[in-house]
């Protein structure tokens, strides 16, 4: 699991390679990521924005921009985690993400950026 911390929150990733939804044959290959994001803060924390950097193996750069997680902005408070599950689909066997949340803390409105740490997508069989 990588991790990384920002300003006191702390986010987490796994991943897994999800045959069942992959062609190999056709260049399409799933994978699914975990997210853990914790605030260790003292303060209150929201989560506004996601921006990722999709890499697949061929060069190809993809950009996804967004509110929020999966449909949700999640507030935190001191102590408190949040964790869901997404998806991404390469053309290539192995890649790998990264990006950044925009949070905001409550109680004065300032925001700030955290970072998700880089994570590899890598289908299993390419490891042997």
């Amino acid at each position: 699991m990588n991790s990384t911390t920002t300003q006191g929150v702390t986010v987490s990733v796994s991943t897994s390679y999800l045959s069942e939804y992959s062609s190999p044959n056709q260049e399409h290959f799933v994978f699914a990521y975990r997210i853990d994001i914790r605030n260790h803060s003292e303060y209150t924390v929201k989560l506004l924005r996601r921006h990722w950097h999709i890499y697949d193996a061929n060069g190809v750069v993809r950009e996804v921009e967004g509110e929020g997680v999966v449909g949700q902005q999640p507030t935190l408070e001191p102590g408190d985690a949040h964790q869901y599950v997404s998806g991404c689909n390469l053309k290539t066997g192995i890649g790998k993400m990264r990006g950044t949340y925009l949070m905001e803390r409550v109680a004065d409105g300032r925001t700030f950026e955290v970072e998700i740490p880089e994570f590899t997508l890598v289908v299993p069989f390419r490891l042997n």
